[in-house]
């Protein structure tokens, strides 16, 4: 379209300087028009591709939970494949308390470096029991396991790591935001299944089953 409106433009300057009034007039003002139209449609496409950038989220793991006693349970967690031939990771962890909560260590880029295509990295730190009351947390039995898993290359070329890249190169190309370590936690029942995603800002869980959405209205606020 922009190209379309750059000819009938320059047919109608040509057309004016031959004296054909009438016809260039005609053809720079729907030469302009169309290249006002292509402006805005490149805009509204650039402002729609930034927002699906910035709000990018990709699936980190889905943990399913079952209680095997009085603030005690078992949670599966489930690792999306990484990679073509690559299978799903499954790993059974017991865990005291009453919420799961998982740890990362989370590196967020710049928004400019998320628009050109860059996603936030995690790699899996560990997965632990939390008791809702502190009291609890101090005296009673206490359950962590580390993790392991997650984003290295980002599709980045040569299967470099994204992490590597990021620390050498910073003082040349600043597109790292921080590097810090995140977390997310919900409580457990049994039967709940929760999935956890990584967006450009971090982690965030959400649940994926009636039980969990129940466990989540009991003693939280759940948003629907």
């Amino acid at each position: 379209m922009g190209l379309i409106g750059l000819v009938l433009l320059v047919k109608g300057l040509g057309a004016l300087f031959r004296g054909r009034f009438f016809g260039g007039l005609l053809g720079g003002v729907c030469g302009a028009g169309f290249m006002a139209v292509a402006a805005i449609v490149s805009l509204l496409a650039l402002d729609v591709q930034t927002y699906s950038r910035l709000t990018h989220e990709r699936p980190v793991a889905t943990i399913q939970i079952r209680q095997l006693g009085p603030q005690y349970f078992e949670a599966t967690l489930i690792q999306p494949p990484r990679g073509e031939n690559a299978a799903a990771a499954t790993n059974l962890y017991p865990l005291h308390g009453d919420e799961w909560r998982l740890e990362a260590q989370v590196l967020k880029w710049k928004p400019w470096a998320n628009v050109l295509g860059l996603d936030t990295q995690y790699r899996l730190d560990r997965l632990s029991g939390r008791y809702a009351s502190t009291e609890q947390e101090i005296n009673d039995e206490r359950s962590v396991h580390p993790l392991s898993g997650g984003d290295e290359t980002n599709g980045l070329p040569w299967k470099l790591s994204a992490w590597d890249m990021a620390r050498k190169n910073r003082k040349y190309i600043d597109a790292v935001d921080t590097l810090y370590g995140g977390a997310a936690y919900m409580p457990m029942a049994d039967g709940a299944r929760y999935e956890v995603w990584i967006t450009q800002s971090g982690l965030v869980a959400r649940p994926a089953n009636d039980a969990a959405r129940n466990a989540s209205a009991g003693g939280w606020t759940e948003v629907s």
